[in-house]
């Protein structure tokens, strides 16, 4: 059986469903929108799966400009993804950042926080006196200095965020469908015509999203594509300590661990040693992370944190832009009615309304409107003009 879309989003995660919201909300778009979600209870998606922080502190102004436009959509969600009287709540905490620098990295740290002022970031350089007065629980012997958001960053309810979009988007008209995506029939060497399901179903499409995420290489497959971008493991661990951590942020410190307070617990994690295999998709947890890696250097850099209790631990999926660890985002180049949105590199839950809202106004008008996304174009691969960022 076959039905027609004028739109059809694959991936119903935070990102394919900003795109659903935005684009229905539209006023310059009136056709027929499907997303299709692999995994309909989003229980091994990568939204669920997610820590859902949002910082402005990063090194381009490409990703800076993303981060502005999410957090000040973050602030209204409440009303934004209302349905009727009943307003959304994600629990926004804007706490701040804090990046922590050795001597060594003292110097690109401070380029770093030139570009960020220029883009209007409120932050700040502490040097390490000032530091360890102003968190007087954080070893700061060999540190430094510190860059210190001042407000714009901290951490969200993100499986609420994407429920919140899931919502609004088929409140909106918008179909959701539990189904996988087999293949693409094409009419052309440049255009899909039509994305086979699972279950038997043909869906011709106008416009075709990949948002699939960690599995959204495969998908350009199906339409004769390549995406730099593969599935990479990310654990995250909770535990509990009776230390008196008063106000904290959230932290990146020097030896890659990142950390965050729950109420009062933490959440942290690493990058992994090793890397996945590309085709790779478990969840499996690593917990001689923690053990080996993790609590010496959370005991070194918070001293109160040598008594811990680890609670629980998750593993989920960045979907890995290996050529920069940045979003590719736009029309793609050979393919005229193939969109992409994909390989966030960790970037996807803080910038999905970003994005949302940029791929809607590509597909309504042709063109950006709220927010320039030309620079994440797949384009920049080829010319070799990377949106370096730091993995993590």
């Amino acid at each position: 059986m076959e039905t027609g879309y004028d739109v059809v989003i694959i991936g119903g995660g935070v990102v394919g469903s900003s795109i659903a919201y935005f684009l229905s909300a539209n006023a310059g778009f009136d056709g027929r929108i499907a997303v299709i979600e692999r995994d309909p209870y989003y229980t091994a998606s990568s939204s669920s799966l997610s820590t859902s922080a949002i910082r402005q502190q990063f090194g381009t102004p490409p990703n800076i400009a993303m981060s502005q436009f999410s957090i000040d959509f973050l602030r209204e969600v409440p009303t934004r993804l209302a349905i009727g009287n009943e307003l959304a709540d994600i629990g926004l905490h804007e706490p701040g950042y804090l990046v922590l620098a050795t001597p060594e990295r003292a110097e690109a740290q401070r380029a770093k926080n030139r570009v960020q002022r220029g883009m209007g970031v409120e932050v700040e350089l502490m040097e390490q006196a000032e530091l360890a007065r102003r968190f007087p629980w954080l070893n700061a012997e060999d540190l430094a200095l510190a860059s210190h958001g001042l407000g714009s960053e901290g951490w969200f309810d993100g499986p609420g965020l994407l429920q919140a979009f899931r919502r609004k988007a088929r409140s909106q008209g918008v179909d959701y469908r539990a189904a996988t995506v087999t293949g693409m029939a094409m009419a052309s060497a440049g255009r899909i015509s039509e994305i086979v399901l699972d279950n038997g179903e043909r869906l011709s499409a106008g416009t075709v999203v990949n948002a699939a995420g960690p599995w959204s290489a495969g998908i350009a497959r199906m339409a004769g594509a390549d995406l730099p971008v593969v599935p990479s493991k990310r654990c995250v661990f909770v535990f509990e300590s009776p230390a008196k951590v008063e106000n904290c942020p959230f932290i990146f410190d020097t030896s890659g661990f990142w950390l965050r307070p729950e109420g009062k617990l933490f959440l942290c994690g690493i990058p992994p040693l090793h890397e996945n295999a590309p085709d790779d998709f478990g969840l499996d947890v690593d917990y001689g992370l923690f053990d080996e890696i993790i609590w010496p250097a959370l005991a070194h850099r918070v001293p109160g944190f040598e008594e811990l209790r680890m609670l629980r631990a998750w593993a989920g999926l960045y979907e890995m832009n290996t050529f920069d660890h940045s979003g590719i985002i736009g029309r793609h180049p050979q393919i005229s009615n193939l969109v992409l949105a994909t390989g966030f590199s960790g970037h996807g839950m803080m910038h999905a309304a970003a994005t949302g809202s940029g791929v809607s106004d590509l597909i309504a008008y042709g063109e950006y409107r709220s927010i320039d996304l030309s620079p994440f174009r797949y384009e920049r691969i080829g010319e070799n003009r990377p949106i370096e960022e730091h993995v993590y």
